[in-house]
């Protein structure tokens, strides 16, 4: 996925941005704003990879990380929902996941939730990219994550 055709999709449709990254460290935000003219439509990236950060910074509710965990369709529609509340962003991802090693049967290494979307409308998956090591799940996730904004920004603003 390209970060050059996410810039310029979200530039035409005049949409901010904004990320909330768990175990991809601020790769999407870094990838945005190696893009010249991405302070047109970055608005700011929340990178909370402990459990208290997704709770202070994006209102991630304590219960939802006790009942589902940190990696989890739940957790991640909470931190794109507050990385809209507390940004100027009209569009957000958010990414949560075990990028390795490491892991667990009921979660393992490579799989990661992700959430995106507008307020009121975020949409959410699970990917499992499988174990192909900490550095290639993180890449896969950011490239997943562009893939889902760029979806998100092209249909931006229509009915």
């Amino acid at each position: 996925m390209s970060a050059a055709a996410l810039v310029g999709a979200a530039t035409d449709a005049g949409v901010m941005i904004a990320t909330a990254e768990s175990c991809t460290g601020g790769g999407v935000a870094a990838a945005i704003t190696e893009i010249a003219g991405a302070s047109a439509v970055f608005d700011r990236g929340f990178v909370t990879y402990t459990n208290r950060a997704k709770q202070e910074m994006l209102g991630v509710r304590s219960q939802t990380l006790q009942a589902h965990g940190a990696v989890s369709e739940a957790v991640a529609r909470e931190m794109a929902e507050g990385a809209l509340a507390h940004s100027q962003a009209g569009i957000s991802v958010s990414i949560t996941g075990i990028a390795g090693p490491g892991g667990s049967e009921h979660k393992p290494e490579g799989r990661v939730c992700f959430g995106w979307g507008t307020k009121g409308h975020i949409r959410c998956e699970t990917v499992d990219f499988g174990a192909l090591g900490r550095a290639d799940v993180r890449a896969a996730a950011c490239d997943h994550a562009m893939a889902r904004l760029l979806d998100c920004v092209r249909a931006y603003g229509l009915p």
